[in-house]
């Protein structure tokens, strides 16, 4: 009796024992899963904190993020007369006479342009869209010559600017201009006729080159561009 009895005993202890480390794994897991939620909730939270103050930091007044670069801030306007800003940018506002305005396949191409960047000419069936455009797929001279022709302003870089000029042409792209939307009968885009000038605004039959960006080009730019937009000998919407 003796013997039986010690062993319930034992039997007994050995299930309290299992029992109680099988209690306290249990008590373990719920700790770590409590603990990777708190995680994840810390995360989501600083996510979240960090989202709004980028929102509230950005004052380019267009997206944070297109063409791949970020856009950046430019200066609040202070000239608008077009002749008084180019001349304080120091850029060149030229006007030209019209070179033609015959077609061709969308498959060809024309060499005989005497402005560069182009200002009129023979050009594609097809216009450019507006919009901008990713530095390497910009559009074929061609069928941006045919966008000048629908009244729209061409904003050109030269290959190499650097990414922050880039973003700050994307905030001038994305102004509102005669109370329209973002963008407004504009085009951004990577130059593609070795133009000696830093950035450009193209118009139909006219340009103005800058050999340098500061921040009075901006002013500039716009005042081209108030000017010029719309003025193309098609009015297309």
């Amino acid at each position: 009796m003796s013997s039986r009895q010690e062993e319930k005993e034992r039997r007994k202890l050995e299930r309290i024992e299992r029992e109680h480390a099988e209690a306290a794994a249990a008590k373990r897991k719920r700790l770590l899963m409590t603990a990777a939620g708190a995680l994840v909730a810390v995360v989501a939270v600083v996510a979240i904190v960090l989202a709004v103050s980028s929102g509230e930091n950005d004052t380019s007044g267009g997206p944070s993020d297109v063409n791949g670069v970020p856009s950046v801030a430019i200066p609040a306007r202070k000239i608008t007369n077009l002749q008084e800003a180019a001349k304080a940018a120091g850029c060149a506002v030229r006007e030209f006479p019209e070179e033609g305005r015959e077609h061709i396949p969308d498959n060809q191409s024309f060499n005989g342009y005497k402005t560069n960047p182009p200002t009129s000419g023979t050009h594609h069936q097809t216009p450019a869209q507006d919009g901008i455009y990713t530095a390497g797929t910009e559009p074929a001279k061609e069928s941006w010559v045919h966008t000048l022709e629908h009244g729209r302003i061409i904003l050109q870089y030269k290959p190499g600017t650097p990414k922050r000029v880039i973003g700050q042409l994307q905030t001038l792209f994305n102004e509102k201009v005669k109370g329209g939307p973002a963008g407004y009968h504009m085009v951004l885009l990577q130059n593609n006729t070795k133009m000696p000038y830093q950035v450009a605004a193209v118009a139909w039959r006219a340009y103005i080159g800058c050999n340098e960006v500061n921040d009075k080009t901006w002013d500039a730019l716009r005042a081209f561009r108030d000017t010029y937009v719309d003025k193309g000998p098609e009015a297309v919407p």
